[in-house]
C-alpha cells in the first residue's frame, strides 16, 4: 500500500463503539482543526472544489495543501484555492513541496494563496549521512530567508528515516541544531516520531517553540501504518495537553490508509477530536 512516505519518496528524491470516543472532564476543547489535503489526495485530484466544500461541511478550518501531479493546488490556481477556501469559511494555512528547480515559484505561489507557512516535505537530497544532513539544515536556513521575504514561514515535515541514529544520535537533530532557529521552523509529524520510538514531548521540551505545525495522525504499531483516531496506539489527548510546549499553532489530520474511503476516516477522525476535552 502506498504511504505518504512512499509517495514523497517517489515524486521528490490512531475496543469498539463508544469506547473509541473517550470522555473527559471539563477542560480545552479542539478548535479550528486542519486537514493535509493528502488524506483526501484522489477526491482532490477528481474534484478540487467540491472535495473541498465536503471538507468544510465536515467542519475542517484550515487546510494544507501537497503537490500532486496538478501542481500544488491539484489542479486550482493559488487565488482560486484562497477564494474557494475563504468562501467556505477556510484558510489555506500551509503546504507542502520541493525544495528543487520550482522552489521560488512555490514561494510565490504559496504568499498568493494567503499561505502563513510553507513546508519541505521530505529531505531534498538523499543521503542517511550526517554531511548530507548538515547540508540540508544549511539549505533549510537560506530557504528559511527566501520565504521570510515573502512573510511565509520556513518549516521541515520529518517521515521516519530522519530518527535513524548516527553515533547516538537521531539525524533529525541536526536538521534542528544546526538550521537557522529563528527562521527554521518543524512540522512534527508525531506518527511517523512515535511509530520510531522516539516521544515527541521530549524534543517539545529539548527544543521549545520550535513546532508550529503538527501532523496529528494515529498510527497502527503493528501494520506500521496510519490509522483513524482510537484504533492505534498514539495518546492523542496527551499530545494535545502539551501544545504550548511546543509552540504548536496549528495542527493538521494527516491518514494515509482508510478502512473505507478517505472522506469517511476524515469525518470520523474530526468528530472523534469534536468530542475530546483535554
Amino acid at each position: 500500500m502506498t504511504t505518504r512516505r512512499d509517495f514523497l519518496k517517489t515524486t521528490g528524491s490512531l475496543a469498539a463503539g463508544a469506547l473509541l470516543y473517550p470522555t473527559f472532564s471539563e477542560a480545552a476543547k479542539v478548535k479550528n482543526v486542519g486537514i493535509q489535503l493528502y488524506t483526501v489526495r484522489k477526491e482532490m485530484l477528481a474534484d478540487a472544489a467540491g472535495t473541498l466544500k465536503k471538507l468544510a461541511k465536515i467542519g475542517y478550518k484550515e487546510l494544507e495543501s501537497a503537490r500532486s501531479d496538478k501542481g500544488n493546488f491539484y489542479g486550482l490556481q493559488p487565488k482560486e484555492i484562497k477564494k474557494i477556501a475563504h468562501d467556505l469559511g477556510m484558510n489555506v494555512r500551509s503546504g507542502h513541496v520541493h525544495i528543487d528547480k520550482d522552489w521560488k515559484k512555490s514561494v510565490d505561489m504559496a504568499a498568493e494563496a494567503g499561505q502563513s507557512y510553507l513546508v519541505c516535505s521530505s529531505l531534498p537530497s538523499e543521503g542517511q549521512t550526517v554531511a548530507n544532513y548538515q547540508r540540508c539544515a544549511d539549505l533549510f536556513s537560506k530557504a528559511a530567508e527566501d520565504c521570510k521575504k515573502a512573510n511565509l514561514v520556513f518549516a521541515y515535515h520529518n517521515h521516519d528515516y530522519e530518527f535513524e541514529k548516527k553515533d547516538g544520535k537521531p539525524l533529525y537533530d541536526i536538521l534542528v541544531e544546526k538550521s537557522d532557529k529563528n527562521l527554521v521552523k518543524m512540522e512534527m509529524d508525531l506518527g511517523w516520531a512515535v511509530l520510531t520510538g522516539n516521544d515527541p514531548l521530549a524534543y517539545f521540551a529539548k527544543y521549545p517553540g520550535r513546532f508550529p505545525l503538527w501532523h496529528l495522525k494515529d498510527m497502527d504499531k503493528v501494520k506500521k501504518e496510519s490509522t483513524e483516531f482510537g484504533k492505534g496506539q498514539i495518546d492523542i489527548v496527551k499530545m494535545l495537553k502539551n501544545i504550548d510546549k511546543s509552540g504548536m499553532k496549528y495542527f493538521f489530520v494527516e491518514q494515509e490508509e482508510y478502512p473505507k474511503t478517505a472522506l469517511e476516516s476524515a469525518t470520523y477522525d474530526f468528530n472523534y477530536l469534536a468530542k475530546l476535552n483535554y
